[in-house]
């Protein structure tokens, strides 16, 4: 098992739900929500976010911004 730190499992979400972590890598994700309540519970917070996100028109967000937001979302995942 790994000493992932919730910082690092919080980091790692969007790669988690999007099936992007190697093998190892989320097995350590996987070992690290066993124990731990909160990462649990943020991990459902965000798998309810994005569902709710997707039911959204693609219209619904004028485009300049809509881009603005994605850059910044990937920037920080960088």
């Amino acid at each position: 098992m790994s000493d992932l730190e919730c910082r690092e499992f919080v980091e790692q979400v969007t790669s988690y739900l999007e099936g992007d972590l190697s093998t190892a890598a989320e097995q350590d994700f996987i070992d690290h929500l066993a124990l731990c309540d909160g990462c649990e519970r943020y991990l459902e917070q965000m798998r309810l976010t994005a569902a709710s996100l997707a039911d959204l028109p693609a219209d619904s967000i004028p485009t300049d911004a809509r881009a603005a937001l994605l850059d910044a979302f990937r920037a920080r995942r960088a």
